[in-house]
């Protein structure tokens, strides 16, 4: 059982920063695969990025170049960093974790937080 709780949204304008935290309940170190998903209005849910337990990373096309995700097993938090934020970038983002067979941005994940709202302003 892993409790996921984000934190870290809030609205900017374009062109601008945030920082997503989110808290594990357990040890991240041997968890497989974390990562941050959103949910914009009347769309699906995209995978945003995610990092593997070694390290490995993947991230959706949209947002290469422009967010890093990273994770600190020390203190059971993953992170993800969102620069030169768009309109088109408003979402609730979700933090996930899970063991997949496969850690990639599609891959289904068993335990998800309750999100963070980030909105983003032209």
């Amino acid at each position: 059982q892993v409790q996921l709780v984000e934190s870290g949204g809030g609205s900017v304008q374009t062109g601008g920063s945030l920082t997503l935290s989110c808290a594990a309940s357990r040890s991240t170190y041997n968890i497989d695969c974390m990562g941050w998903f959103r949910q914009a209005p009347g769309k699906e849910r995209e995978g945003v990025a995610v990092i593997a337990s070694h390290g490995k990373t993947s991230y959706a096309d949209s947002v290469k170049g422009r967010f890093t995700i990273s994770k600190d097993n020390a203190k059971n938090s993953l992170y993800l960093q969102m620069n030169s934020l768009k309109p088109e970038d408003t979402a609730m983002y979700y933090c996930a974790a899970g063991w997949p067979l496969y850690c990639y941005t599609g891959a289904q994940f068993r335990y998800w937080g309750q999100g963070t709202q980030v909105t983003v302003s032209s």
